[in-house]
C-alpha cells in the first residue's frame, strides 16, 4: 500500500499549495494548544473551511494539538474538542497523555497520533502508544533505517501506522527533550512557543565565537522513500508549519514525484529553503556534515524560486475524473448525473424549448460541460438521451454545470468527513493531595566518585538514582541496598534488546525500581516487574496525565519542570529540587563535531560566554547520546516555601565529591542553605 504524503499547513494560502501540488493528507493548528503557536494557524471558521477543502480533494486533515497542557487550561480543550468533532477532522496529533484521555472521552471514535515530542524511538515505545489510545505514532527523527525497520515490523505485529519525518527542519534536540528555550527566554517548546535560541552561536573553541554548534542542517530523506514506503511506513511527515507556501509547493511536489516513480527536482527544493544544504546522517548512520546555517547565498537562491512555484498552485489540481448523463424530454426539465466513480449526484434545470434554429446535440453538451476551469474535476464521458428538436443556451447548460459541480463537491465533502459523537463527560473533581511539608530527598548521580564522601548521609536519602550503566560497578559497593536504588536506563536507546539484557541482570541482583524517561521504559520495566517510577522526559504536567500513568503502574512522578506547583495525582509527586537543569539530549554530540572528543572540555559557551555543560553518554562502543545542561543550578534549600512536594530531586552532573556533600547538607540537614554564585530557581512559571 502506497504510504500517505503527509504536508505542513501554517495557513490558510500554505493549505491550497500543500492540496494542489498533491499530499494525501495535511496537519495544521489551531489557535491554541499548538507546537507552532507562532504559525498563522487556523480559527474556528478558517478550521471548517480547511476540512472542506481536504474532503474535497479526497484528503484528510489533521489537528495538531501537541503541546503539553495545565489542569486550567482544559475547559479551553473541551472547547476545542466541540469544534474537532463539528468540523470532522480526519486525527489529532497528541504529545500529552492527559490531553489523549480527554480527546478519547469525548470523542471516542477519533483517531489519535502520538506525536514526536513523545520521543517514541524503540519497538517497546510504539507498544506504550498504542495501549494509551493511539493508533499511530510518529517516530523520533534520530532513527537509521534499522530501527526504523524494527519500529515498522512491530507495528504491523500489534496493528499500529507509523509516521516518519521526510523532509524539514532538524532540531538539535530530540523532540520533546528541549528546554533550551524555556531556560534561555521563558519561552517554551513544550508549550509551543519555541524561539529557537539553538540557531544562536554556542562554540565548543573559544577561537570561533561565532560557530552555530547546535544548528542542524535540514534533514531529507526525499531519495529514500522507496526505501521507506518497502519497510512499511504509512504516512511520510514533512516539516514547516513556519515556513512559506511556496516550500509547501516546493517539498510537496518533490515528495509526490519521488512517489510517483519520476526524478524529483532536488534543485528547487534546495533553492526554496535550507540551511546550507540537506543531510540524511541520523538514517544513514552517518553522522558526519550535519551542522548548518542558513546563508545568504541560500535566501538569494529562494529569490529566484519564488514566482515559479506560485505558479504551480494556482489552479486547483484535478483529482478525479467526472461523467456525466444528461436527459433532454419535451416539456420536462433537463437533468445532468454526474459521477466521480464513487458517488453519483443529479441535478435539474430548465425546460428545453423547440429549436428555431440548431438543436442542441451530444457535441453541444459535451463541450459545455468539458469547461469544468477552476474545479477538482478532469471532464470525462458524456452521455445524453435527447428529444427531437429540443434546444437549451449555453447559459442554462452552464448554470446546470455549476450546479452539478456543486452537489458532487458537497457529496465528495460528505463522503469523506468523518462523523463524530461528542460525549461531554461528567468532570469528577480531584482531591488536592496532602504534600509533605518536609520532603524526602532522592540523590542523582553521574559518575560513582560523586558518592565517595556522603556514607553518613545514606539513612537520609529516600533513594539513589543511578545509570545502568554504572551498576556492575556500584553493585560492589552500594551506597543504599536495591531497595532504594533506582535504576536510570538511558535517555535514548539505540540498541532495546542490548538494554532488555541489562535490565534483566540488575533485577537478577535484586534491583526492582526503574525510573523511566521516556515510553519505552514504561513497557519494558512493567514487562520484567520493576516498580516503576516517571523520571524526567516522561511529561506529567496536569491531573489527566497523572491518572493515565497510574494505569500503567507508576508508583510516583517527577512533575513537569514548567509546572508551578505539583500536579495532583494518585501517587506521590516530586520536583526538580537542585542541579543543572537538562537542556538538550541530542543524538549528536555538539562538542565531538566541532573540536573532537581528545579536546572536549564538557563546555558550550554561547554569545554572552554562559557555559552550558555537556556530557555524553555510552550504552555502546560510541556515544549514543550528548546532553547540554543549563550553566546554573536550580537551588531551592532557602526556599522552604517552593520545596513543598512528596520528594524532591537533586540531580549532580559535574559536581565533585565536596559539591554533592555541600548540596545534601543544605538540603538534608537545612544548614549552609545560601544558593551559590550563579543559580536560578527553574522554569516554575507562576500561574
Amino acid at each position: 500500500m502506497r504510504p500517505e504524503l503527509l504536508a505542513p499547513a501554517g495557513g490558510p494560502e500554505s493549505l491550497l499549495a500543500a492540496l494542489r501540488c498533491g499530499a494525501d493528507a495535511v496537519y495544521v493548528g489551531a489557535a491554541q494548544f499548538s507546537a507552532r503557536a507562532n504559525a498563522e494557524n487556523f480559527s474556528r471558521d478558517a478550521l471548517a473551511d480547511a476540512a472542506r477543502l481536504c474532503h474535497l480533494y479526497g484528503a484528510k486533515l489533521y489537528l495538531a494539538v501537541n503541546t503539553l497542557l495545565f489542569d486550567s487550561e482544559f475547559p479551553a480543550l473541551r472547547s476545542l474538542a466541540e469544534t474537532i468533532a463539528e468540523i470532522g477532522a480526519d486525527g489529532c496529533i497528541v504529545q500529552d497523555l492527559g490531553v489523549a484521555a480527554k480527546l478519547h472521552a469525548w470523542i471516542p471514535a477519533l483517531p489519535l497520533h502520538a506525536s514526536t515530542q513523545m520521543t517514541i524511538h524503540t519497538p517497546a515505545g510504539l507498544r506504550f502508544a498504542k495501549e494509551a489510545g493511539f493508533c499511530r505514532a510518529v517516530l523520533a527523527r534520530e532513527l537509521s533505517e534499522k530501527q526504523f525497520s524494527e519500529i515498522c515490523a512491530e507495528a504491523r505485529r500489534i496493528g499500529m501506522e507509523t509516521e516518519v519525518f521526510v523532509h524539514g527542519a532538524h532540531c538539535m534536540c530530540v523532540s520533546g527533550q528541549c528546554y533550551l528555550s524555556a531556560a534561555m527566554g521563558g519561552r517554551s517548546a513544550n508549550r509551543g512557543c519555541c524561539a529557537q535560541p539553538c540557531r544562536l552561536p554556542f562554540t565548543a573553541d573559544a577561537g570561533k565565537p561565532d560557530y552555530a554548534a547546535l544548528s542542524l542542517k535540514d534533514m531529507s530523506l526525499v531519495r529514500h522513500l522507496e526505501t521507506l514506503a518497502e519497510m512499511g511506513v504509512d504516512s511520510l511527515k514533512i516539516e514547516g508549519r513556519m515556513k512559506r507556501p511556496e516550500y509547501v509547493a516546493a517539498a510537496v511536489s518533490a515528495c509526490r514525484s519521488a512517489l510517483d516513480g519520476e526524478t524529483p527536482d532536488l534543485a528547487r527544493l534546495q533553492a526554496v529553503f535550507s540551511r546550507s544544504g540537506f543531510t540524511d546522517g541520523y538514517f544513514t548512520d552517518i553522522r558526519r556534515n550535519m551542522f548548518g546555517t542558513r546563508q545568504k547565498e541560500d535566501v538569494l537562491a529562494a529569490n529566484d524560486v519564488f514566482r515559479d512555484l506560485r505558479e504551480t498552485y494556482k489552479k486547483p489540481r484535478k483529482c478525479c475524473v467526472l461523467r456525466g448523463h444528461y436527459t433532454m424530454p419535451e416539456g420536462q426539465p433537463v437533468s445532468l448525473t454526474v459521477s466521480d466513480g464513487t458517488d453519483t449526484v443529479t441535478v435539474t434545470g430548465e425546460i428545453p424549448q423547440t429549436a428555431q434554429n440548431r438543436p442542441t446535440d451530444l457535441s453541444a453538451l459535451q463541450k459545455q460541460f468539458a469547461k469544468l476551469g477552476d474545479t477538482v474535476y478532469e471532464p470525462g464521458e458524456v452521455t445524453a438521451e435527447i428529444g427531437e428538436q429540443l434546444m437549451l443556451p449555453a447559459s442554462a447548460l452552464n448554470a446546470l454545470r455549476r450546479d452539478a459541480v456543486s452537489a458532487m463537491d458537497a457529496q465528495r465533502v460528505k463522503r469523506n468527513t468523518p462523523e463524530y459523537r461528542f460525549c461531554p463527560d461528567a468532570e469528577t473533581p480531584h482531591q488536592a493531595p496532602i504534600r509533605n511539608m518536609e520532603p524526602r530527598f532522592r540523590l542523582q548521580i553521574r559518575r560513582l566518585g560523586q558518592i565517595d564522601q556522603i556514607a553518613d548521609f545514606a539513612d537520609d536519602l529516600d533513594a539513589l538514582l543511578l545509570p545502568l550503566n554504572l551498576l556492575e560497578k556500584y553493585h560492589e559497593a552500594p551506597l543504599l541496598p536495591p531497595e532504594r536504588t533506582y535504576l536510570l536506563p538511558p535517555r535514548f536507546v539505540c540498541d532495546e534488546a542490548k538494554n532488555m539484557q541489562m535490565l534483566k541482570n540488575a533485577y537478577a541482583l535484586g534491583y526492582r525500581h526503574l525510573c523511566c524517561g521516556h515510553p519505552g521504559d514504561l513497557i519494558l520495566g512493567r514487562e520484567l516487574g520493576f516498580t516503576l517510577h516517571a523520571a524526567f522526559g516522561i511529561h506529567l504536567s496536569n491531573a489527566a496525565a497523572a491518572e493515565v500513568l497510574a494505569g500503567f503502574g507508576i508508583a510516583d512522578g517527577l512533575c513537569a519542570p514548567e509546572a508551578a506547583k505539583p500536579v495532583e495525582a494518585p501517587f506521590p509527586v516530586g520536583i526538580f529540587a537542585y542541579g543543572r537543569l537538562p537542556l538538550m539530549l541530542t543524538r549528536n554530540c555538539p562538542v565531538q563535531a566541532q573540536v573532537g572528543c581528545r579536546q572536549c572540555r564538557h563546555r558550550l559557551a554561547d554569545r554572552k560566554g554562559a557555559a552550558v555543560y555537556v556530557d555524553c553518554t555510552r550504552y555502546t562502543d560510541s556515544p549514543d547520546y550528548a546532553e547540554l545542561f543549563n550553566a546554573a543550578p536550580v537551588w531551592l534549600a532557602d526556599r522552604p516555601d517552593l520545596l513543598r512536594a512528596d520528594f524532591g530531586l537533586l540531580s549532580v552532573t559535574d559536581e565533585s565529591p565536596e559539591d554533592v556533600r555541600r548540596v545534601l547538607t543544605a538540603y538534608l540537614r537545612g544548614t549552609d542553605t545560601a544558593p551559590p554564585a550563579q543559580f536560578t530557581r527553574g522554569l516554575r512559571i507562576k500561574r
